[in-house]
């Protein structure tokens, strides 16, 4: 091969509006050259592949040897690695971080109100989202001012982290455990209404319906926010809640018309197990790399004890349940997309889709399967998916490089070698430059 090149490219999501540039994507071109392509759609791969990337668009995707690569281009030899769309997170809680118990984490960050204001939080968690490799999330429950402020901040490149639709504060029956500024209260289907559009004006892109609402609440979050062509994001656990989704049209439409469905197993499948039988994952040093020392010391004194924690006292029910409740969705051959809710407790930002995608696997969907899940039909429920999502010419130029093979080991997702998105190269969550004939940075480098 000449000068070949593998590239691969997935975009992410933004607001309402078409998506555009960020003033920070990139200009030149990027030539990814060598690896195996996986392009989202779930098809067979392409070995030795080459993506090329011209600006914040992958303009050629295939066979190395039928890709032309500029004399200009960055070439980034991904021999040996894996080339795949940057994930989708349909289900992220950027205030939060993993923190053992709620009501403590956020009375620490009130004390600590002048180092951790929420936006710097926001901004914590969104950097440990793209060094996951997760290049497009829905943040799902904090404050308007600044979920919006962060949304921005990373559109015009001056924060590194997904592209982000965000809902605000959730609308939900009865005050929870987050803080007032992350939730409003509604008693009755006008308050509902007037939530939504307060919510919509302040510039969200999506409206989350909490729990403890009546059916004609939901119904009056759901005329208001299909007036503004704003979705619907439900959190529904109790057999009530669900019935008064499903009747007020939240869910209806998926069930009848075969659209995805995004079934979270994080806490119900593989959280306390995973910890229960690996503790040692609390203290990661790649995790810790991602805190400040302070935050680190008061998370690490959270996850003493971590079997007693009150968020876990329901967990021999839900583990016996949980692989039932998710199984049902594989076997049914239902259209299934991916979300963690990370920043749960135990539920790192950093890791919590690879092991979503895990559960998955385990019970026995293919790897092909969920790898398009956390792509291409991730995309499909943003209603993006004609930026983002799949490698192909003209889409938005987000794309991992993956240690390994994802089709063999689903695990190797959790070592990501590079990240471009919107045709910008990141690594550890930190922008990289890319030199006329880039090298593979060594793990040591790769922070």
């Amino acid at each position: 091969m000449t000068r070949a090149l593998a590239g691969l490219g997935l975009a992410a999501l933004g607001g309402t509006a078409a998506l555009a540039a960020s003033p920070d994507a990139a200009t030149g071109h990027i030539a990814l050259v060598g690896g195996m392509l996986l392009d989202g759609y779930g098809g067979a791969p392409v070995h030795h592949a080459a993506i090329l990337i011209e600006g914040n668009r992958i303009i050629a995707a295939g066979p190395a040897t039928e890709v032309p690569i500029p004399a200009d281009a960055a070439v980034v030899d991904t021999r040996g690695e894996t080339m795949m769309p940057g994930m989708i997170e349909l289900h992220a809680h950027l205030i939060i971080v993993g923190h053992g118990n709620y009501e403590r984490w956020f009375h620490w960050l009130d004390e600590h109100r002048a180092s951790y204001p929420f936006e710097r939080v926001m901004e914590l968690s969104a950097r440990q989202l793209l060094s996951a490799g997760i290049t497009s999330a829905v943040d799902l429950g904090a404050p308007l001012r600044e979920s919006v402020s962060v949304r921005e901040h990373i559109r015009a490149g001056l924060i590194p982290g997904p592209r982000l639709s965000v809902s605000g504060p959730f609308l939900i029956g009865a005050i929870a455990y987050f803080p007032p500024e992350c939730q409003i209260v509604v008693h009755n289907p006008q308050e509902a209404a007037r939530a939504t559009e307060a919510n919509i004006r302040g510039g969200v892109d999506v409206i989350k319906a909490h729990e403890g609402l009546t059916l004609e609440d939901y119904k009056a979050i759901v005329a208001v926010a299909h007036r503004y062509h704003v979705k619907v994001h439900a959190h529904l656990y109790e057999e009530r809640d669900v019935r008064n989704a499903f009747e007020a049209g939240v869910v209806k439409d998926i069930a009848e018309s075969y659209r995805p469905v995004v079934p979270t197993a994080a806490h119900r499948v593989w959280v306390f197990p995973a910890t229960r039988e690996f503790p040692e994952r609390l203290e990661d040093p790649e995790l810790q790399h991602e805190f400040p020392a302070d935050m680190w010391a008061e998370l690490q004194d959270s996850f003493k004890r971590f079997h007693t924690l009150a968020y876990f006292e329901n967990r021999e029910q839900e583990e016996f349940f949980g692989d039932a409740s998710v199984g049902q969705w594989i076997r049914a051959g239902a259209v299934i997309g991916m979300g963690s809710d990370n920043g749960t407790p135990l539920n790192f930002h950093r890791d919590a889709l690879w092991r979503e995608a895990k559960v998955f696997v385990d019970l026995g969907m293919p790897a092909s399967r969920v790898i398009s899940a956390l792509t291409w039909v991730n995309a499909r429920i943003l209603g993006k998916e004609k930026e983002l999502g799949t490698i192909e010419p003209g889409k938005l130029a987000d794309v991992l490089i993956v240690r390994g093979d994802p089709l063999f080991d689903i695990v190797a997702l959790s070592s990501i070698d590079l990240v471009v998105k919107d045709g910008v190269a990141y690594r550890g969550g930190a922008r990289v430059e890319l030199g006329h004939a880039a090298a593979r940075a060594s793990p040591e480098t790769a922070q």
